[in-house]
């Protein structure tokens, strides 16, 4: 996949023609992936640099409110001074605002296509418990089905709370265990019976399946998205 790299504003040329040809370049291969329905990491990409240069600018118009001002005429109507900054664009800093304003609307186009996307496939899911839902629900299973076939696919999640310096956030891991064949006997009961019987000291996990209408990617779009909706799930059944 073409991504843009952290530092894709600022490095090598800082040209409005060249950074154009690379945004776009960029966002051709997210369209590709938007139309076989792969939302992440484009998805995350978007949202990544669409931020990014949110801050730039706010950061710009910071650095221009700083400068000092000086009075350079007298308004005869109004009877009173009128004040201009001495702040001045140099060619460079002209140059990136033109990029910036250029990819902001870009982003926010796609970044709109593919939110369009992901409430559409999360809409059509379908979770609950399986079993008795412990009173710590942090950690457990989740089992995948989508609408392709009946085949089960379990993974053990974890929910932690890691803080940055303006919030605190909640996250979840995942890790694939096994998928387990659609057969007679392959209900979600009998799974979660079997893990209960190959880890031990896991005696009463929470454990929550989710079943999608739709055949979309597992790891692109399908996994994320049930990640997600866990999460909003467990974090509602306990507040």
């Amino acid at each position: 996949m073409v991504t843009l790299g952290d530092n894709w504003l600022t490095e090598k040329n800082i040209d409005f023609e060249y950074k154009k040809y690379v945004l776009l370049a960029f966002l051709q291969q997210v369209d590709k992936d938007f139309e076989l329905q792969k939302l992440y990491p484009s998805l995350r990409e978007i949202i990544k640099h669409y931020r990014q240069m949110m801050a730039i600018r706010e950061k710009k118009e910071e650095l221009y409110n700083a400068f000092p001002s000086k009075a350079t005429d007298v308004d005869s109507e109004k009877m009173q001074l009128v004040y201009e900054k001495n702040f001045y664009d140099s060619k460079l800093m002209r140059e990136l605002e033109n990029i910036i304003n250029f990819s902001i609307p870009q982003l926010e186009q796609h970044f709109a296509e593919g939110k369009k996307i992901y409430d559409a496939i999360e809409s059509q899911l379908n979770i609950f418990p399986v079993g008795v839902v412990p009173l710590r629900s942090k950690e457990g299973y989740l089992f995948i089905r989508d609408g392709k076939n009946a085949d089960t696919k379990v993974y053990e999640y974890d929910i932690n709370l890691f803080e940055q310096s303006d919030a605190k956030y909640r996250g979840i891991h995942t890790e694939y265990i096994k998928t387990w064949e659609a057969t007679l006997s392959t209900t979600y009961q009998n799974i979660k019976l079997e893990l209960l019987k190959e880890k031990e000291d896991f005696p009463n996990p929470a454990t929550y399946a989710i079943e999608s209408e739709l055949v979309v990617p597992l790891e692109e779009t399908l996994l994320p998205i049930a990640k997600r909706c866990l999460l909003k799930y467990v974090e509602g059944s306990v507040g």
